[in-house]
């Protein structure tokens, strides 16, 4: 049963911010539209719940009413029937959000074993998720990549915008394994190899201080495509966090580029150790649940010869691995995010 008393609240600040943004809401325009948004699809289960109660407490009173009992006992089963899915509706939309769920994302991806087949299979990688983002209307900006002789990526830092970027995207982070024939195998074996997916949120100004004496700055000369394109200015950036240890790079043609690129690689990267931290003193007792952020935990194979997806964390096998790679990736995704929820209200309800 969901608390009244808790439905109450939500409603009277969704209430309060309706009439706050009415009257122009002042310098806070911005954060208590921000705020609206967010409440005004839980409101409307609200609704859609109070007014299941509503209608069941008035064919239970018509039962008292010889002129009405008969439409009363037509219309309660149906009513009955549909109140505990009401409830999970409402309880789902009461779970607490994930702040960062709305954020843009930074996509890294970095070969594992197996040599150029590791690196062939994260550049498949990064195109799958490239077709996703396409045909969910987001844009992907690559702001690194490190390629190998055969096509293969060394690695690739990529930014994606949209709405709800880090929602959908949060629990690709982990390994992901491959068993395939690869095209530099003559003999025909099936080879299994793996890349490294990391999705992190995009850290705002205000999520991370970084200390300038915390930073070694280094410039370089940027590798080009060779030929006349090769690129002889020092213009790649390296920036060392030597508190943490993280080392970002960024080898666009403009040196100050590289530095904006950098410096956002690198928030991102802290934000996401510092939500890490949170989460493991939180949740260290939920080690092994959905998105538990472990990049070392073997999420995910693609088998080619038998045309399958197995994601392990929920045991989910598609048989349509040719649509996954050409980035239909809703149905795990989704499956994903309803298994997390689950796990989320037995918790709450525990």
């Amino acid at each position: 049963m969901v608390p009244i008393e808790r439905l109450e609240q939500i409603t009277r600040r969704f209430e309060y911010l309706e009439a706050q943004m009415a009257e122009g809401g002042g310098s806070d325009i911005a954060v208590l539209a921000k705020e609206y948004s967010e409440l005004k699809p839980v409101v409307a289960q609200i609704a859609a719940y109070r007014r299941l109660l509503s209608d069941m407490a008035e064919a239970e009173e018509m039962l008292g009413d010889p002129d009405m009992k008969e439409l009363a006992e037509e219309e309660l089963p149906g009513l009955r029937a549909a109140l505990p899915e009401a409830e999970r509706a409402l309880q789902l939309a009461l779970l607490p959000r994930d702040a960062a769920d709305a954020r843009p994302a930074i996509l890294e991806i970095r070969p594992g074993t197996g040599g150029d087949e590791a690196a062939l299979f994260a550049g498949d990688l990064l195109r799958m998720y490239q077709r996703y983002v396409e045909a969910r209307g987001w844009k992907l900006e690559i702001l690194e990549e490190q390629v190998t002789e055969l096509g293969g990526v060394k690695e690739v830092v990529a930014h994606i915008k949209g709405e709800n970027v880090f929602a959908r995207l949060k629990y690709e982070s982990g390994v992901h394994r491959v068993q395939r024939v690869p095209t530099t195998e003559s003999g025909g074996r099936i080879h299994t190899s793996a890349a490294t997916v990391a999705v992190l949120p995009e850290a705002e100004d205000v999520d991370i201080q970084i200390d300038a004496n915390d930073l070694r700055i280094d410039t370089m000369r940027s590798s080009g495509a060779g030929g006349q394109h090769v690129n002889t200015t020092d213009s790649a950036v390296r920036i060392t966090h030597v508190p943490s240890g993280i080392v970002v790079t960024s080898s666009e043609k403009s040196q100050h580029r590289n530095r904006e690129i950098a410096m956002q690689v690198l928030k991102t990267r802290l934000y996401d150790l510092e939500r890490q931290r949170i989460d493991s003193e939180r949740a260290a007792d939920r080690a092994g649940q959905v998105g538990s952020g472990d990049r070392s935990e073997r999420i995910r194979t693609y088998n080619f010869p038998q045309g399958r997806m197995t994601d392990h964390r929920i045991n989910l096998t598609l048989y349509k691995l040719d649509q996954v790679m050409q980035g239909d990736l809703d149905e795990v995704i989704d499956a994903l995010t309803a298994d997390a929820q689950a796990a989320m209200l037995a918790e709450m309800q525990g």
